[in-house]
């Protein structure tokens, strides 16, 4: 596989003069910062996950120690039990209060510093002007207190960002206002920095039965359907529950699969405003996110075959530095669980409103369900037919002004949309059988993330065409793109 692309000074996430997040004695902050703390119930808030593992596991190994068939140890057994929780729930306590008590945080017109650790200390300094989103957590019991947890999500940060967690909810709100507004480099008459939220206008809102409904039409929830009805049928035939437990592994892993697509999308709503695209969802653990214009990286629209008939579509985005904010769940990826043709294109504007064509309608008509090289589209030769039968004639991609779209798959259709500008690298990619029909891979480097687009089976000719335009046109857009700070005027 050989790569090339932008150089460091062109990339968009590159690294500047500075690193995003600094620590150590980077990230010592001038004298007159004004320090806060979490509120105080951050340790009960924190610590009783793991109080319920303890208790899960301590329960388990007490009951799997007991002799069996005698009864006559439970109480003196389980007197141990209780004591030994107890002395585990107080140090852990103790460690949880004295983690809060270590813990404090200040901001001032550049970064947000955050001080941390008991045995090891931590300073961190995360800068504001690569700030890439910013989200209100709200978990279930964190509700129950008034209390939610701010994540900065930064770009080129080795942790990416910063956590405080928790706050007031009316304070976590206030400092996303204040900082959202210093990292767009707003400025008010007076001098003062606004701290009330930005107007917003609600663009997009799925509604529950169409969520349910999608969630119904998924591959995961039918494949676990049918392992439930299978396993039950045979227990009853066979008079046995051995074939229940067989299928408790598929229950657990599907239906927790079911569930969080549920639960994320539940409540969803979009809104643009001058901060940013809000996104809020969530059943259990609410969240509300806001991620800056032109930090989007890609974009991705696609529809399984069984949401064809519904006509519904998912979009999906990477957005640099949430990956690793969001502790693997990749919860701000979707900005539409499920919605119509109109509704994924509406998402699709709120990142990219202008495509860089005469007709957008047209073309993204070809992008989404089109087929063969009609508006501009370059697709797989006839030899590709052999390594993709059903999609070959739809795979492909089209050049515009603002981006590169690309398309593929004939029974779930996938199309991607990565602005230029966003470019991290190319590569080209040619396995053993694309080697002998002389195909190639297009591969473009995104930030880490839900997207890894690809234009697949193209001829080496065409491909390697691709690799070197791509790069020329991705280092010319960086170029002419705007300030890291989004409302701070040009010159």
């Amino acid at each position: 596989m050989t790569s090339v692309g932008p150089s460091a000074d062109d990339r968009p996430d590159a690294p500047e003069t500075e690193p995003a997040v600094e620590t150590g004695a980077d990230a010592v902050p001038p004298a007159e910062l004004e320090w806060r703390r979490l509120h105080p119930v951050t340790p009960l808030v924190r610590g009783w996950a793991v109080l319920a593992v303890i208790l899960f596991m301590v329960g388990r190994q007490s009951i799997e120690s007991m002799p069996e068939g005698d009864m006559s140890l439970a109480t003196d057994h389980w007197g141990f039990v209780v004591l030994g929780i107890l002395g585990v729930g107080l140090v852990g306590g103790v460690w949880a209060w004295l983690s809060w008590r270590m813990t404090r945080y200040a901001y001032d017109r550049d970064a947000v510093y955050v001080h941390s650790g008991i045995l090891f200390r931590q300073q961190r300094k995360v800068r504001l002007d690569r700030l890439q989103a910013v989200d209100i957590v709200k978990p279930l019991l964190a509700r129950f207190f008034g209390l939610a947890e701010l994540k900065l999500s930064v770009a080129g940060g080795g942790d990416s960002g910063a956590r405080l967690g928790f706050l007031r909810d009316a304070d976590a709100n206030q400092l996303r206002n204040l900082l959202l507004a210093r990292a767009a480099g707003v400025e008010t008459a007076d001098g003062t920095d606004p701290v009330e939220e930005a107007p917003e206008n609600a663009v997009l809102e799925v509604p529950v039965g169409r969520l349910v409904g999608s969630v119904l039409l998924n591959a995961a929830t039918i494949v676990l359907l049918v392992g439930v009805v299978a396993a039950v049928t045979t227990a009853i035939v066979i008079r046995q529950v051995a074939p229940l437990f067989t299928v408790l592994p598929i229950v657990f892993g599907l239906g927790a699969y079911v569930f969080s697509r549920f639960s994320g999308g539940f409540g969803f709503t979009g809104a643009i405003s001058p901060d940013g695209i809000r996104l809020r969802h969530g059943l259990l653990e609410t969240r509300s996110q806001t991620i800056p214009p032109g930090r989007v990286q890609a974009i991705r629209i696609q529809q399984g075959l069984l949401w064809r008939a519904a006509g519904w579509w998912r979009v999906e985005v990477n957005v640099a530095g949430y990956a690793e904010s969001t502790d693997g769940e990749q919860a701000g990826a979707v900005l539409l669980p499920v919605g119509s043709r109109d509704d994924a294109l509406r998402a699709l504007w709120l990142v990219l409103p202008d495509l860089g064509v005469d007709d957008p309608t047209a073309v993204l008509d070809a992008l989404l369900s089109g087929s063969g090289d009609d508006l501009g589209f370059v697709t797989s030769p006839r030899q590709a037919r052999w390594l993709d039968p059903l999609a070959w004639r739809r795979n492909g991609y089209a050049v515009t002004g603002r981006a590169l779209l690309i398309r593929r798959g004939r029974l779930v259709r996938t199309a991607e949309v990565v602005p230029h500008e966003r470019t991290q690298s190319l590569g080209l990619d040619q396995g053993p059988l694309q080697r002998r029909l002389g195909l190639t891979s297009f591969v473009l480097h995104s930030t880490p993330g839900p997207i890894g687009p690809r234009v697949v089976h193209l001829g080496d000719d065409e491909a390697s065409r691709l690799l070197a335009d791509q790069a020329s046109r991705a280092r010319a857009a960086r170029t002419s793109a705007g300030p890291e700070r989004w409302m701070q005027a040009l010159g």
